[in-house]
């Protein structure tokens, strides 16, 4: 059966390169790097120069770098880290409604620990709404955090100007760039970022290292507690074929950023085109212009988000699922939600992500299968047969007939 790939966002294929780069350094140089011995030192040696890589791609000083297990991770230690170590000058914090939800769950413990959390909306394509970040600063912020790009519906979001509502204040600004870095330019000391978030993963690296950067002067409490690693900021033994493999993946972004632009936003147009021209009542999220180059997200009416994945695998088709339906409650993406997107339209979601590995022909079999899939379903929907004979749609909403017809598979 034949494989197509599109859940890119949540894992990337590594790239060869990056595979031969580490290969080493799982075998032969297994040193320690926090160890005096020459052994160790091949090891610190790689981690220093992966730093220099990573750094080189967002245009950040190497020791402004700290590496970490995942992006979860680094968010957790930006959120926490910065709030623990700076609670005697504020405790108000500021977010989007539609950050991932190592943000949104950071922030949520922090109230615990009496911290005030501010929730910024957005529009209905995702784009922060500068009026009420302006008015949503206080005397007492410490920082605000607003991700570069949006994992689920690809909003690549006016960085340098939020950076600039911000700096005005004299407020520390964290980015969540996972989905971001690599894939579109970054600059933080043009955007005047004082700490970002990026990924391997995402990016043709390893699973399990990502990075914090944090520009000198910001001081963070660690969230680990043990040695004196990273700077004394992010304490374990480093994952060194990892940290390797990183900074190649890194390397490797900077070289091929347009050439890989070009090729994956000419897919994901096509895509797009093909799947509007193909269905009918077929919405979609989020803009077409400031969009990453990697992101398509359909809501699809009269079908159900769960039951269109599991099809679209059956036809070799890996993708994402934007909506869930369990335990007989009927819910939609907390980003749909915050662009306004109807419970009704936004149940039948679909998350398609793309990266330099896909094909022309790919993309040719999406548009050729989906369709038929999406018939299936709604021949299967007493809400799509309603519709057809009476030209209305059924209320939606918990408790009501959408609800209790709506899940198929």
């Amino acid at each position: 059966m034949k494989q197509v790939y599109l859940d890119n966002q949540s894992n990337t294929q590594m790239d060869d390169i990056v595979f031969n780069a580490m290969l080493p350094y799982m075998k032969q140089y297994y040193g320690n790097p926090q160890s005096i011995y020459s052994l160790g030192q091949i090891s610190k040696d790689a981690i220093e120069q992966a730093r220099l890589s990573v750094s080189k791609l967002i245009n950040s000083k190497p020791d402004e770098i700290i590496f970490t297990s995942c992006g979860s991770e680094s968010n957790n230690l930006a959120i926490k880290g910065f709030a623990y170590a700076n609670s005697n000058k504020g405790k108000h914090i500021i977010v989007s409604q539609i950050e991932h939800f190592s943000i949104l769950n950071a922030v949520k413990s922090l109230q615990k620990d009496g911290f005030e959390i501010t929730y910024i909306p957005v529009d209905d394509k995702g784009f922060l709404l500068l009026d009420e970040l302006k008015k949503a600063i206080r005397q007492d912020t410490i920082l605000v955090s607003i991700q570069y790009a949006n994992t689920e519906v690809g909003t690549i979001q006016n960085i340098d100007e939020i950076s600039k509502i911000v700096k005005e204040k004299n407020i520390v600004f964290h980015v969540d760039a996972v989905v971001a870095a690599g894939v579109i330019p970054i600059n933080v000391a043009e955007s005047k970022i004082d700490m970002l978030t990026l990924a391997s993963s995402v990016i043709y690296g390893p699973k399990g290292v990502a990075a914090l950067y944090i520009k000198k002067g910001i001081y963070i409490k660690p969230q680990i507690d043990g040695g004196v690693q990273e700077f004394n900021k992010r304490a374990g033994t480093e994952n060194v074929p990892a940290i390797v493999g990183f900074g190649v993946a890194c390397d490797l972004a900077m070289s091929e950023i347009n050439k890989n632009y070009e090729k994956i936003i000419n897919l994901r147009d096509k895509l797009i085109e093909g799947l509007k021209s193909n269905i009918e009542y077929i919405y979609l999220n989020g803009p077409i212009e400031n969009r990453l180059p990697t992101n398509v997200n359909f809501s699809i009416e009269f079908v159900e988000g769960e039951s269109l994945f599991l099809l679209l695998d059956a036809k070799g088709i890996m993708a994402s699922s934007g909506s869930a339906c369990a335990n007989k409650s009927l819910k939609i993406s907390h980003v749909l939600t915050a662009l306004n997107v109807d419970v009704a339209v936004g149940q039948g979601s679909i998350v398609f992500t793309l990266s330099k590995y896909n094909t022309e022909e790919e993309i040719d079999y999406v548009i050729a299968e989906f369709p038929a899939i999406v018939k299936k379903l709604r021949s299967m929907s007493p809400l799509y047969s309603h519709f057809v004979e009476t030209g209305k749609r059924l209320k939606a909403g918990p408790g009501t007939d959408y609800e209790h017809n709506h899940c198929h598979l």
